[in-house]
C-alpha cells in the first residue's frame, strides 16, 4: 500500500468518524496472478454478530456444503433470513464480478468488483462477513469463521475504518464433504469423472501434506469458462482483498479537498 493511498484511507477514516454512517463501498478483487484460480461469486452479510457461517473442526451445514461445492449461496442467504441476525435487520448480498457481456459471473484472477450497500441501523448492524468457493476445486471455500472478527461500526454506529480485509491462502478451508480430486467432478473444471463423498470435518486448507499437489494437478486443465489454469497459490500467498470505505457522498467530499482517490491497479 503507496503513501497516497495510506492518506486516502486515514483521511476516510476520520470523516467517517462520528457518523452513524448506514452505506457503505464494498470493494472485492481477486489478488491472484494471471491463470491462476477464481472464486464465485461472494455472500456478503453485515449483522449483528450472531450470524456464524462455519466453525473449524466441525461438520459443515448443507448450506455451506452447497456453497463450498458449487458456489452455490442461495441456501446460506435463506439462513441468514431465517437467523436471529436476519431477523433483527441484517442485510446481506451477492456481489458478482462480470467484465462483459457474456462473461461468467466469477472472479477472474486480478479481476474486481466495487458496488455500494445499505446497510440499515449501524448500531445494530456493526459486523461484516463473506463466503465465496475457490474453484475450480472439489470443495474448497474462503469465509469468517469468527462472526465478530470484522467489526465496522462501533456501539454508538460509528464507522470505524477503512476496513481491509486481505485474505492468504492459509485461510482457505476444506470443507470436508467431498473427496480432494481434480479428476472427480472438480466443480468449474471440465475434467471429467464422478464426485467422491467425505464425510469428515472443516479443516484449514495446506495442513495436509498432499494439498500442494492437490492444487498442482489442475495445472493445464480447463475451466468451465474456457480458461487454463497455469498457476497455483500457497500458503503464504496474497489471494483476496476486500476494502470496506464510506459512501460515495464522503468519497466526494474528500476529492473536494483535492485527495487522490483510489484505482484499480489491474
Amino acid at each position: 500500500m503507496n503513501l497516497s493511498t495510506k492518506a486516502l484511507l486515514t483521511a476516510l477514516a476520520l470523516t467517517a468518524t462520528g457518523a452513524a454512517a448506514e452505506n457503505i463501498t464494498i470493494s472485492i478483487e481477486n489478488t491472484m496472478g494471471d491463470d491462476s484460480f477464481f472464486f464465485t461469486p461472494f455472500w456478503i452479510g453485515v449483522h449483528d454478530g450472531s450470524f456464524d457461517t462455519y466453525n473449524g473442526g466441525e461438520s459443515s451445514s448443507i448450506e455451506m456444503t452447497n456453497l463450498a461445492e458449487i458456489g452455490n449461496t442461495a441456501p446460506l442467504s435463506d439462513l441468514f433470513s431465517a437467523s436471529a441476525a436476519g431477523l433483527a435487520g441484517g442485510v446481506q448480498t451477492t456481489a458478482t464480478a462480470v467484465a462483459s457481456a457474456g462473461d461468467a459471473p466469477v472472479f477472474s484472477p486480478g479481476e474486481s468488483t466495487v458496488f455500494n450497500l445499505d446497510i440499515g441501523d449501524s448500531t445494530i448492524n456493526r459486523y461484516f462477513s463473506y463466503a465465496s468457493m475457490v474453484v475450480p476445486s472439489n470443495d474448497l471455500f474462503i469465509a469468517n469463521g469468527n462472526p465478530m472478527a470484522h467489526m465496522i461500526f462501533d456501539a454508538a454506529g460509528n464507522f470505524t475504518g477503512p476496513v481491509v480485509i486481505e485474505i492468504y491462502g492459509r485461510e482457505v478451508n476444506d470443507n470436508g464433504t467431498e473427496v480432494n480430486s481434480a479428476v472427480n467432478d472438480a466443480a468449474f473444471s471440465t475434467n471429467d469423472g464422478q464426485a467422491l463423498p467425505e464425510s469428515v470435518f472443516i479443516r484449514d486448507f495446506f495442513t495436509n501434506p498432499d494439498d500442494t499437489g492437490y492444487l498442482d494437478s489442475f495445472l493445464g486443465s480447463t475451466t468451465a469458462n474456457g480458461a487454463t489454469i497455469g498457476a497455483t497459490f500457497g500458503a503464504d500467498d496474497l489471494i483476496a482483498r476486500i476494502t470496506i470505505t464510506p459512501a460515495p457522498s464522503s468519497i466526494a467530499m474528500l476529492g473536494g479537498l483535492g485527495l487522490v482517490g483510489l484505482r484499480r491497479r489491474r
